[in-house]
């Protein structure tokens, strides 16, 4: 029976995975190595800041293994989201990362491209016109003309197409923009002539790597072998082991229907599934099917700078003070506000309080209404201006410090500091501008994701 073995070495690249499992990896000599890069798991912050979500050492790391280790046995390198949202700056980020890689080792013939997933504003707005768009969830802000043009840019959650492309053009390492999780490890199944189906889902088990099995983690190897009537997945460290349970699991987690994936241009149908056991904690999976989406459509994400934060971790064990939290706070935000009513008379400025330990993580339904015996708040100031939330912050800190309350005994120190200065200017705050689906007709599923040669001389 013929049989295509994938690698996947970790969750997202620059996660880290320890280099005896690659090695055994490596060893059971896979046709490909696979990773995925990204991720919106982290907000619109990554996306609209152009910045990674790893650091450049954590990428260089893995990097360097992977490149080096696939150049060796001659084959292919896939990575999808590169850079973490898998926008140009992402690319071209992770490009400069590898250049540095391929000059060390003198690998500068080894074949290469970037795809790129940046989606041209021009195109949004006829497609909009055309009524070719719409938003993803019922709490999406509508997209406006105004909106769109302060957004820093937009990508598109690419299907297996693009990839494939770049595969059958002899590219052996493909640096890829925003990506569909799954769709590298699909376009790698179909470019060697198997199932679609069974591409797409054990892409979307790999591309977390070792998270189904057991113990999970995002920071070790897989091993993936796709066959003609099914799959298997396997970790590649003796201290794991997959299940039919933790890789069934894993397969539907984050999704809104039991066992309906929908995917760009896809929906993945895993209702006759089977995960069956097999030695040497392997699991076969069976039964996938693949249903084409008509119209054709893909996720945009697009981010705009909406304001400024700074913030306070502080640690609260009065139990006084626990208890009247939430008046104490008002009467403190009123203070401030009446203090600024002069400075920042639009009052252009938001304050949010959290209490971890009490209900900072379900907020009112917190169903645990006992008060703990310490408490740490998290207050935030979001504002118009860095300098203005630095101003509002800073006043509400001193405020709530020494805050007499109902019942204090002491003149002062209400909160406990763990580092200083206690205020932390966190920079500019973003949010999603587009979250959307856009449908795609004809060639675009291919030509919106250009394959463009990198030169590494």
């Amino acid at each position: 029976m013929q049989t295509l073995k994938i690698l996947a070495p970790c969750g997202i690249l620059g996660y880290g995975f320890p280099e005896a499992s690659f090695a055994r990896g490596m060893a059971m000599e896979p046709d490909a190595i696979i990773v995925d890069a990204g991720s919106t798991d982290a907000g619109p912050h990554k996306l609209g800041a152009g910045v990674a979500i790893v650091s450049d050492a954590a990428m260089r790391r893995d990097l360097e293994i992977i490149i080096i280790a696939a150049a060796s046995a001659g084959i292919p390198v896939l990575i999808g989201s590169a850079g973490g949202s898998g926008g140009r700056v992402h690319v071209e980020h992770t490009i400069a990362i590898v250049r540095q890689i391929i000059a060390a080792r003198h690998l500068q013939d080894l074949p290469s491209a970037a795809v790129w997933a940046d989606i041209p504003k021009d195109l949004i707005r006829r497609k909009q016109r055309e009524g070719r768009i719409g938003p993803l969830g019922r709490t999406v802000p509508e997209l406006t003309e105004e909106r769109l043009d302060k957004t820093v840019s937009v990508v598109a959650q690419m299907g297996h197409e693009p990839f494939e492309r770049a595969l059958r053009q002899g590219y052996r390492l493909i640096v890829g923009g925003r990506a569909y999780d799954p769709s590298p490890f699909a376009a790698f199944c179909a470019y060697r002539g198997f199932p679609l189906a069974y591409g797409y889902h054990i892409g979307k088990i790999l591309e977390c790597a070792a998270l189904c099995a057991v113990p999970g983690t995002t920071k070790d190897c897989m091993l993936g072998t796709v066959r003609e009537d099914g799959f298997t997945v396997e970790p590649l460290s003796g201290q794991r082991s997959c299940t039919p349970l933790s890789v069934a699991a894993h397969t539907f987690y984050e999704k809104e229907h039991p066992y309906l994936l929908h995917g760009p241009g896809i929906t993945m149908d895993l209702q006759d599934c089977r995960f069956t056991q097999l030695e040497g904690g392997k699991v076969l999976v069976t039964g996938s099917r693949l249903l084409q989406s008509v119209p054709y459509t893909v996720k945009l994400e697009g981010a705009l700078p909406k304001a400024y934060r700074t913030f306070v971790i502080a640690g609260v064990r009065d139990p006084l003070m626990i208890a009247g939290l939430p008046q104490i706070e008002k009467e403190a935000e009123a203070q401030v506000r009446a203090y600024y009513q002069s400075i920042y008379p639009d009052g252009d400025y938001r304050i949010h309080f959290y209490h971890y330990g009490m209900d900072a993580v379900l907020g009112a339904a917190e169903p645990e209404k006992g008060l703990p015996h310490e408490v740490g708040l998290l207050f935030e100031v979001i504002a118009a201006s860095q300098e203005q939330a630095d101003a509002v912050c800073a006043s509400l800190r001193s405020t709530l410090l020494h805050y007499g309350y109902e019942g204090r005994r002491s003149t002062a120190g209400n909160l406990a500091f763990p580092f200083a200065p206690s205020d932390v200017s966190f920079g500019p705050v973003y949010e999603f501008s587009v979250y959307h689906l856009m449908a795609l007709e004809g060639r675009e599923p291919v030509e919106l994701f250009p394959v463009e040669p990198i030169s590494w001389r």
